[in-house]
């Protein structure tokens, strides 16, 4: 899977009949100039197109009823190269649907001190006509980044990608589709959440599919798909011999095998980008789905285990914003933890499914016992997450709003080899230290669950969160847990009370 094919930010540039023609045509010739470069940047991962210069109440009402109809649009950022009057932008941002992105700029970098006059400082008051801007989206309330600099300078341009990125996976779950193969686990809380809630806040379709169903399209793959993937594994991983053709488990193999060609049928004809999945229900399938759960994640899918289908749609989002990035995003779960003074570190793992976008070496094929879910022993990909920073992100339903909370990590390598743990894993000193990572995290209420990733940051969280309107908290390296518990507490009162007014 990959994200939305051909997306598209459109520029806006805001300015005034007052200026003439000549004044005019040179606006917008220095706007497509700005939007040039912008399209120059290395790592933007969307088409930034260029849209005439805007003058009128009538021109950028239409202008922004088009962005929110036309499917390419993901987004759009406005710039006033001159001054633009802000009344004529109340109805355009009262309508606009999609996010915005105010880019405070000028045409040039260096001001050309010793031939500046009045001609000069009249086409190039973006200082003027942006804080006018500025304005008007706060007197509306209006959800939006504000990026200021010029687009020569690469910590802007970096800033507009990540907005990019974060606008591509809102883009996605306004139309995702989200299979649950059963129930979630019984008698969990943090999994449960309000699926028509979710719909509203991020777009995301929710719902439960009978196991048999997947059932049905795993019995009818036919044995000639089923040796095709197989020599794909072979090409693909180290197999153990015991699942090598002439092995006693080889048809483990083949099951496993089975199970994601009927699983991706089953998507694919269904048109879901994520799903989920619980040992508790497994219905006819003869294993826990591991191997495919793993290869469908590494294609984009997003997936939660135990039927937790906000971390399933958590991941999703993320996997289209990391997008050809580096570094991977997977499934994760915190599950044990190193507590040696100094040195303390979080283990993270599932049964099976981790993604193994989070390393670059080969993974190894491998089957294990599992004690969990009463079916045969389920083949999995087996590999450690490679070291680097990165972040871990859940998303948890308090009631009254959603909650994600981050925490940035460093992911790092095991102290000693693991050669009897029979699953991915990775390892990870969380900041600004575990044990006020871990209370913080506790305090937030945020889900055992988790996707962690090393390809995208806190910004393009933070970008995200801002677009769709959900609380978001942060713990890093200058969390304290009491200014982190302030903290919740001045959101609830923020929260609660605007969801009365």
């Amino acid at each position: 899977m990959s994200s939305t094919p051909a997306a598209e930010v459109w520029f806006l540039t805001g300015s005034q009949g007052l200026y003439g023609p000549e004044t005019l045509d040179q606006v917008a010739s220095q706007s497509q100039a700005i939007v040039a470069r912008l399209s120059e940047v290395a790592g933007l991962p969307v088409n930034v197109v260029w849209k005439p210069v805007l003058l009128d109440a009538g021109s950028i009402h239409r202008q922004m009823l088009d962005a929110n109809s036309d499917p390419a649009c993901v987004g759009v950022i406005a710039w006033m190269h001159t001054f633009s009057p802000a009344k004529m932008w109340i109805a355009g941002l009262d309508a606009l649907q999609r996010p915005l992105l105010h880019l405070h700029t000028q045409a040039g970098v260096a001001l050309p001190w010793s031939t500046i006059d009045m001609d000069f400082m009249n086409l190039n008051q973006a200082a003027h006509g942006d804080r006018e801007f500025g304005y008007i989206q706060t007197r509306l309330g209006v959800a939006r980044k504000t990026v200021a600099g010029h687009v020569e300078s690469p910590v802007v341009a970096e800033r507009i990608a990540r907005w990019a990125r974060a606008a591509l996976g809102r883009h996605e779950l306004r139309h995702l589709k989200l299979a649950r193969f059963g129930d979630n686990m019984r008698d969990v809380a943090v999994t449960e959440g309000d699926k028509v809630e979710a719909q509203l806040r991020f777009g995301v379709s929710v719902n439960t599919y009978g196991v048999n169903d997947l059932v049905a399209q795993v019995y009818s793959v036919s044995e000639t798909d089923v040796d095709k993937l197989v020599t794909e594994y072979a090409d693909t991983y180290r197999i153990a011999p015991e699942l090598l053709p002439e092995g006693a488990r080889h048809g483990s193999l083949r099951d496993g095998a089975r199970i994601e060609l009927g699983m991706r049928t089953f998507l694919t004809e269904g048109g879901f980008g994520a799903f989920t999945t619980n040992f508790e229900d497994l219905g006819g399938l003869k294993q826990l789905p591991g191997l495919a759960v793993q290869r469908l994640m590494a294609d984009g899918y997003g997936f939660g285990g135990e039927g937790d289908w906000k971390t399933s749609v958590l991941l999703r989002g993320m996997k289209v914003m990391a997008d050809g990035l580096p570094g991977g995003t997977s499934f994760m779960e915190d599950y044990t933890y190193h507590l040696v003074p100094g040195m303390e570190k979080i283990l993270g793992a599932h049964m099976l499914e981790v993604c193994p976008t989070i390393t670059t070496q080969q993974p190894s094929l491998e089957i294990h016992p599992l004690a969990i879910g009463g079916r045969e022993d389920p083949v999995r990909l087996r590999f450690t997450a490679e070291p680097g920073p990165g972040i871990v992100a859940g998303l948890s339903d308090l009631g009254d709003r959603f909650r994600l909370t981050v925490n940035e990590i460093d992911v790092v390598e095991p102290d000693e080899e693991l050669p009897n743990l029979p699953v991915a894993c990775a390892v990870w000193e969380p900041r600004p230290s575990l044990s006020t990572s871990a209370e913080s995290w506790l305090m937030a209420g945020a889900p055992h669950h988790t996707v962690l990733s090393k390809a995208i940051g806190v910004e393009v969280l933070e970008d995200f969160a801002e677009m769709t309107g959900t609380e978001m908290v942060t713990i890093d390296d200058d969390t304290t847990t009491r200014s982190f518990q302030r903290e919740l507490r001045w959101n609830a009162a923020y929260h609660r009370l605007a969801a009365r007014l």
